[in-house]
């Protein structure tokens, strides 16, 4: 596969990924109207496909297998990191909203499992390691 093939596809893909950054632009103007785990969100997509349109002039311009590489997979590490730092927020947030309801006395405080959390991290750290290896193994398939 050439590289202008590869360009193409990949070009297709960001461009029909819009139904995910084009929300995430909107997140990010709403400023303080929308939670700061949600900002947090939508910066990890944004830098996603932001990292994944810049491939695409690398490409074009038959940049090195691995510079493009590390593009891929600082983008892949930042936005994973990124995604990460939300959910962290995200559940400080709810933290925050069941104590505040708590005190309340609308609803008993429920107690609060950490298993999915931590189910969620143990499955975005086991992506985020498998990414570089991933990004290189294409690159390097790509490059014959």
């Amino acid at each position: 596969m050439t590289a202008a093939v590869l360009a193409l596809g990949i070009g297709a893909a960001t461009a029909s990924g819009c139904v995910w950054y084009i929300p995430a632009i909107t997140d990010i103007r709403a400023g303080a109207d929308r939670p700061a785990s949600l900002r947090t969100a939508a910066v990890a997509c944004l830098t996603g496909w932001a990292a994944a349109a810049l491939v695409v002039p690398l490409l074009l311009t038959s940049a090195h297998w691995a510079l493009i590489g590390v593009v891929v997979g600082v983008g892949a590490a930042v936005s994973g990191a990124l995604a990460i730092r939300g959910r962290a927020q995200y559940a400080r947030e709810q933290r925050e909203e069941a104590r505040r309801w708590a005190a309340l006395r609308h609803t008993p405080r429920a107690a609060a499992s950490t298993r999915p959390g931590r189910v969620w991290v143990a499955w975005a750290l086991a992506g985020l390691t498998a990414a570089p290896g991933a990004a290189v193994a294409a690159s390097l398939l790509a490059g014959r």
